[in-house]
């Protein structure tokens, strides 16, 4: 499988970063490429909004708490609801070929949040896999700790012949995102609890953001052999031509 490593440079467009996750999928697809797994920490802050929040009343009022905290506003690849990261955050974007559409979905979901548990508990986080009550986009197979506050949230999305599985864990600035995250969901109409956002340097005081992804990626090694690579320019145009479908106006 092939590995990619870091954003696309600073200063890039935020919607191009989550435009790169889904042409990996279309081209993961389409046969051109066999399995890729990004691992990136963001160059700027961001809301991802899923699609369901764009039609809701209130996000235009979403998208502007978003940019007045200095937030750039996307639309995420795969479903859910909106997250909040900032550059102390890590991404994972994985795509895989699937020859049955829709198999492996809850396998996916089960095994990627425990293997994103088993790199925590190392460092003796009380990592557990489920919902915690008012979290951000909720689903039954966030990460938390303690069964109190959330630190990593998964989605899926899937085409005919590929599957894009994607997490985020919050590392850091959940003391940012609380009060941001209140708005955009206070502005949806949304469910959302403030103190149920965690962030994983808050549950392990001496763990570096480098050494937590060095860690993240050698558990995703153990499982399938991983070949560094870098970003092409055939998965950078690909990306080029979706973007407009992942940016705010």
């Amino acid at each position: 499988m092939e590995l990619l490593r870091g954003a696309l440079g600073v200063g890039e467009d935020q919607a191009l970063e989550v435009a790169t996750a889904h042409a990996m999928l279309r081209r993961v697809g389409e046969g051109e490429t066999g399995p890729v797994l990004r691992v990136y920490r963001p160059s700027a802050p961001v809301v991802a909004f899923g699609r369901r929040d764009s039609l809701l009343p209130g996000f235009p009022d979403a998208v502007a708490a978003a940019r007045d905290a200095g937030f750039t506003p996307v639309l995420r690849a795969p479903g859910g609801r909106a997250v909040a990261y900032t550059e102390r955050s890590v991404v994972v974007d994985h795509a895989a070929p699937d020859p049955g559409r829709l198999s492996g979905l809850d396998e996916r979901f089960v095994g990627y949040a425990q293997l994103w548990s088993a790199v925590l508990a190392r460092h003796g986080v009380a990592a557990e896999v489920g919902a915690v009550p008012g979290e951000y986009c909720p689903g039954a197979h966030s990460v938390n700790a303690r069964g109190r506050v959330k630190l990593v949230g998964t989605a899926q999305r899937m085409i005919r012949g590929a599957w894009l599985f994607s997490a985020v864990a919050i590392f850091d600035d959940a003391e940012v995102l609380r009060p941001l995250l209140a708005e955009v969901y206070g502005a949806l109409g949304l469910p959302f609890e403030e103190d149920s956002v965690g962030s994983v340097v808050e549950e392990a005081p001496g763990l570096a953001i480098e050494d937590f992804e060095r860690e993240l990626v050698a558990a995703y090694a153990e499982r399938e052999e991983l070949v560094p690579a870098a970003l092409s320019e055939e998965l950078r145009t690909r990306a080029k031509v979706l973007v407009d479908d992942h940016r705010v106006a």
